[in-house]
């Protein structure tokens, strides 16, 4: 799958976030390209704080693969940046690749407040690519949170 193809299924995954829930997707694939897991924020859904998509995907990946924890030759995709919790998570499962979509200049921690994933002292750095569809994804975002206000 493309990048873009990522992304795109990213985006289907944060459709089916609880309305209550900041609609932001994640999925997972495996080194073949096969979708192993997807997931969307479900914060308020679950009243859990670390119920963010990308951990939800994680957990779902490693019960689909099944013999390790770790997520070697996967990649995950996601619709915004990750925070520092998802980016430490996305480090410790070992996925090989991160995509994600709009910038989070608030609390993202893959450049735009730190820069987690790709800190040298981490034993396992994967390959980054931000910015990907990053209109859409933002878009989702704004139409969100203007229904709020």
């Amino acid at each position: 799958m493309s990048d873009e193809e990522l992304i795109e299924a990213a985006l289907a995954a944060a459709r089916g976030a609880d309305p209550r829930d900041v609609p932001v997707g994640a999925v997972i694939v495996d080194a073949d390209g096969r979708v192993v897991a997807s997931a969307a924020n479900a914060r308020e859904a679950t009243s859990d704080p670390t119920a963010h998509a990308e951990v939800l995907a994680i957990r779902a990946a490693v019960a689909v693969i099944g013999d390790s924890w770790r997520l070697e030759g996967c990649t995950i995709a996601v619709t915004l940046e990750p925070c520092t919790m998802c980016a430490g998570a996305i480090t410790l499962a070992r996925l090989d690749r991160l995509v994600f979509g709009a910038w989070e200049p608030k609390t993202g921690a893959v450049g735009s407040l730190w820069d987690v994933v790709r800190d040298r002292r981490n034993v396992h750095r994967p390959q980054v690519r931000g910015g990907v569809l990053e209109q859409r994804c933002g878009d989702v975002l704004r139409e969100f949170f203007a229904r709020r206000r």
